[in-house]
């Protein structure tokens, strides 16, 4: 029976509940509840994708925890699927017999590509339709923010706009015309705007490509600086934490929770920030200080600020989050529909089944 070995990752859990026949009854039913509520016939597509994959299903999955316990179990897998975990020449030589390498995002960062070409291993990677929904996500609550559409949605009735604390009192429409006619204050726009991105990995790339088209100057930091020809790509300029924070008209946290990055944006950091500038966190909300946070609300130093994660799931009710107009809060739905799992699945699947079904000769 064919074997793969898969990086043991909240998303890649799924894969025994698709490849593998013996996957615990516990697994799938919980995967089958992740999906149902956007594919109500999960199992009905897992069994016609399945259909579709001959010598790719049925396999025995397996997962590594971590480095070391990816070479121990590499050895007669004939696929492995990685995000964080490396894929270089110890590996490749204890392996016996793969075939197939699947990086779980848009680059192959974390496989020596050229080791595999002279093994004739397959190399792929999956741009995962979650990052770019994730990225989509941001751009939302930087236009919200930026037009202040949480302090005015659906707030038009001359009474309701003075009850809000706005003044739409009419203009001289003999010489002016009537935009803004609530008289709408601090108003931004994105293009011409400075961007700082934390963390250039795969959704702060697909945020930073898409700020660009909105005509937003951008700079990222993070701990490895990326090559030249990628920050040319993605008109992304490098610079040190302190210098982007304090050019920041929007700030984008992106990089993963962990033990460096648990409250790096802090009160220090919150301070250097550019006065007045947006913050929007599609990653995790520990990255962010919380005391730190609601000071720097509570003192006017943040213009606006966007979570997607939030610091509890749900929210408990009366969270101070909650109090703010210039706060924008959403319940863990940056990634969409589920459908972008699936479309993934499908894809990835795919690489997989012809890479070890019609190897390289």
């Amino acid at each position: 029976m064919t074997l793969i070995v898969v990086e043991d990752d909240a998303i890649l859990r799924t894969v025994p509940v698709i490849l593998d026949p013996d996957a615990e009854a516990a697994r799938v039913q919980a995967v089958t509840d992740f999906y149902r509520f956007d594919v109500p016939d999960f199992l009905g597509w897992r069994d016609s994708l399945r259909a579709r994959i001959p010598g790719l299903y049925p396999a025995k999955v397996v997962f590594a925890k971590d480095q070391a316990d990816l070479r121990s179990k590499i050895a007669e897998a004939d696929g492995v699927i990685v995000e964080s975990l490396t894929i270089g020449e110890p590996e490749l030589a204890a392996a016996k017999r793969l075939k197939s390498v699947l990086r779980f995002g848009s680059l192959p960062t974390t496989v020596d590509v050229n080791a595999c070409a002279r093994r004739k291993i397959a190399v792929d990677v999956q741009r995962r339709r979650v990052n770019v929904a994730v990225a989509e996500h941001a751009l939302l609550m930087m236009l919200a923010l930026a037009k202040r559409l949480t302090e005015t949605t659906n707030i038009v009735e001359e009474k309701t706009l003075r009850d809000h604390g706005w003044d739409p009192t009419p203009f001289d429409r003999r010489y002016t015309g009537n935009s803004n006619f609530a008289r709408i204050t601090g108003l931004k726009m994105l293009n011409g705007a400075t961007l700082g991105i934390l963390g250039l990995g795969e959704i702060g790339r697909e945020i930073a490509s898409r700020a660009a088209a909105f005509g937003m100057r951008i700079l990222y930091h993070q701990r490895n600086r990326v090559s030249a020809a990628e920050e040319w790509a993605l008109n992304a300029t490098y610079c040190p934490l302190k210098e982007l924070l304090g050019q920041s008209d929007f700030f984008s946290v992106n990089v993963p929770l962990n033990g460096a990055t648990r409250g790096m944006i802090g009160a220090e950091a919150l301070g250097q920030l550019k006065p007045g500038a947006i913050v929007v966190n599609v990653a995790r909300a520990e990255i962010i200080d919380r005391d730190a946070l609601l000071a720097a609300l509570d003192s006017g130093r943040i213009g606006g600020f966007g979570l997607d994660v939030g610091y509890e799931e749900p929210t408990k009710p009366g969270d101070k989050l909650l109090s703010y107009k210039s706060v924008l809060l959403t319940p863990h739905t940056a990634i969409a529909g589920r459908d972008n799992g699936i479309a993934d699945m499908e894809e990835m699947y795919g690489k997989m089944w012809r890479a070890i079904s019609h190897p390289r000769d």
